[in-house]
């Protein structure tokens, strides 16, 4: 078999899997150059070319959430998990850059007035929730437990306090009613411009040595944005209306259509409890609407993700692997990246 079919390729002598769970510059010309001559000696075509179209998308793949000491590292029970999901997720990329048509990013995006962060909510004492250890509930916003903060009103709500609160009531209940987590007040993380909104180092190098050695534009997905609604799933917000019944969000049709329109899909990141879970819930939703078959196309990449464990204070391990056998159960398929991919089944690459 050609390098553009299944055979799997070496992995370039600059990946370091030492220093997966470090943050550095990537030197991009350095690494462009290589790329390119490297494309050349493995006879790689260009993405455009590819006959079978794959996509590989990788959920949250971001230093806040995958580097020991920023803010809502995924260590997993193993205590090391998005460190060792991602050197999977490197050597998996490059042993298999002939045949990724294009790898699709998501970056989970945030400031600082959202409504799971915690200066969006006060107690009487004037007090913030404790990020991480706090569950807002439609019974606390009832009782007063925890309000919408004032303060945020000017920048949020145009001055409206009242129309937040009730916003955050309506917001509460919804989530309850249609059986989603509870509002959980989390660290400030992700945040626009900062460091942890960034890749992961050694991933973003593998994704941009894949860009230039495939000629396969990195197809970056921007998500929670909306300081009205969380927003785990890259393909739609948690809450899409507000109290009045007007929208506040809406589906991101462009990018559900953009995956269904792949061969196969392949899906990595981080938390496999949260963002991944409820993203990968989301396309089914969507390919049962459309035609179920479609799930066939699915693959998910088991050991390139972990759940969200907070020792000693949660741990979504066991919610996350039911919520896995439920997608194997509606025909995704749960594969390991260190297998080849002519072991996957039903999976098939034209040369």
């Amino acid at each position: 078999m050609t390098p553009t079919t299944m055979t799997q390729l070496p992995i370039p002598s600059h990946f370091d899997p030492r220093t997966v769970g470090e943050v550095w510059r990537v030197p991009y010309q350095q690494r462009a150059i290589e790329a390119e001559s490297w494309s050349k000696r493995m006879g790689l075509k260009p993405a455009a070319k590819d006959k079978t179209r794959i996509c590989l998308m990788a959920i949250d793949v971001q230093n806040t959430f995958c580097i020991p000491d920023f803010e809502l590292f995924v260590g997993g029970r193993s205590g090391k998990g998005a460190i060792e999901d991602n050197v999977r997720l490197c050597e998996f990329i490059y042993r298999n850059l002939g045949v990724l048509t294009e790898i699709a990013p998501t970056m989970d995006t945030h400031t600082a007035m959202q409504i799971f962060h915690p200066m969006f909510w006060v107690n009487d004492a004037g007090e913030h929730p404790t990020p991480a250890a706090t569950m807002i509930t439609a019974e606390d916003v009832k009782k007063g437990v925890w309000k919408v903060n004032p303060a945020v009103a000017y920048s949020l709500g145009r001055g409206n306090y009242m129309a937040l609160q009730n916003h955050a009531l309506h917001y509460v209940e919804k989530l309850s009613a249609e059986g989603k987590y509870p509002l959980i007040v989390w660290p400030y993380h992700s945040m626009l411009g900062g460091i942890g909104h960034a890749l992961v180092s050694a991933v973003e190098e593998a994704m941009f040595f894949h860009n230039i050695a495939r000629h396969s534009q990195t197809g970056f997905e921007i998500k929670g944005g909306n300081p009205l609604t969380e927003n785990y799933s890259v393909l739609r917000p948690e809450v899409m209306d507000g109290a009045d019944g007007r929208p506040i969000a809406q589906k991101n049709t462009r990018f559900i259509q953009k995956l269904l329109d792949f061969d196969y899909v392949l899906i990595a990141g981080q938390a496999k409890s949260h963002c991944v879970a409820w993203t990968i819930d989301d396309l089914l939703t969507e390919i049962q609407a459309q035609d179920p078959s479609l799930t066939r196309k699915v693959y998910l990449l088991e050991d390139c993700t972990s759940p969200v464990v907070i020792p000693g204070v949660i741990d979504f391990t066991d919610q996350a692997e039911a919520a896995f056998q439920r997608f194997a159960a509606a025909g995704m398929h749960i594969v390991k990246s260190t297998d080849p991919l002519d072991s996957w089944p039903n999976l098939e690459i034209k040369g």
